[in-house]
């Protein structure tokens, strides 16, 4: 038996480890930097820099190549956070836990960090420990995809529009891929590709992702729905207030977790081709449709 829970707490001691060097180099900063860090070191599951690690080690590489990329996929996923939890947007002001950025620091301070932690993270591409230029320059442009206005952002977009409209099913599924998907796909994309995995294996994780991204954002419908505050360091019942489409209003909660672990069976089976090596990535696969937070 993979024993997912001891892979996860060596990986994020990690990854930890490169993120506090990656934030030294900008030492000078003062209180950017330190609201920079004040998210980027709040925890969290880690789910994209894992992935990005498994997939690096799923197609044969070592993982220790990913884990700047990977820490770099984190910085992104952390802006997102700080710029969702704004009051111009979701308005929360619990996250991971703590205060949120803007409610810790001030408004005009969250969104600096933000920013920089974008670019930050687009900084550190370019720069990848012992990986060619033009395999850089791709994981950069495959990132910039997934983050923008063609990927997590535009999904976040659609969701503020939504707000209080009905959707259908298949445009709530676009929604989500873009708002979560993307960058889930997008974190297997480039593990895959320091791993030096050849086309059909990174297409092969990328379907992999777009399940596992959805059956994600699915349980953190359900989890809105019926998950312990306490447990999950945000606040529950947040999409029902602003009138969000979700999936626990459209198919119920039993439905929903049914159609979850049916994303996640898909997803086992695009990778039923990988070997032992791939273990990482069938228990992480578990791991999204079981966990409470």
């Amino acid at each position: 038996m993979f024993d997912l829970p001891a892979y996860l707490d060596r990986n994020n001691e990690r990854i930890a480890q490169t993120l506090r060097v990656l934030l030294d180099r900008s030492q000078r900063g003062g209180r950017l930097v330190e609201a920079m860090r004040y998210s980027l070191m709040a925890g969290g599951k880690r789910l994209r820099p894992n992935l990005c690690l498994a997939a690096a080690e799923a197609v044969g590489g070592n993982s220790h190549d990913a884990l700047t990329a990977a820490c770099a996929v984190e910085m992104i996923h952390t802006y997102s956070l700080i710029h969702d939890d704004l009051p111009a947007m979701d308005d929360d002001e619990l996250r991971r836990g703590k205060p949120t950025c803007h409610i810790a620091f001030d408004e005009a301070t969250a969104i600096l960090a933000g920013d920089a932690l974008l670019t930050m993270a687009f900084e550190t591409f370019t720069s990848l420990p012992g990986c060619p230029p033009e395999r850089c320059l791709e994981i950069a442009h495959i990132v910039a995809v997934a983050a923008g206005s063609r990927g997590m952002v535009q999904g976040q977009m659609l969701d503020m529009l939504s707000q209080g409209t009905a959707l259908t099913l298949e445009e709530l599924e676009h929604l989500h891929s873009l708002k979560t998907g993307a960058l889930i796909e997008a974190s297997l994309a480039v593990g895959a590709l320091v791993g030096d995995g050849n086309p059909e294996q990174i297409e092969t994780l990328r379907i992999y992702g777009r399940r596992v991204g959805l059956a994600f954002q699915v349980v953190d419908d359900i989890l809105n729905v019926e998950g312990d505050p306490a447990v999950m360091g945000k606040a529950a019942g947040t999409d029902q207030l602003r009138l969000k489409n979700s999936y626990p209003a459209f198919l119920g909660l039993e439905k929903s977790r049914k159609f979850a672990q049916d994303l996640i069976r898909q997803a086992l089976a695009a990778i039923s081709a990988f070997d032992a090596k791939a273990a990482p990535l069938r228990a992480i696969a578990g791991f999204v449709v079981e966990r409470n937070k």
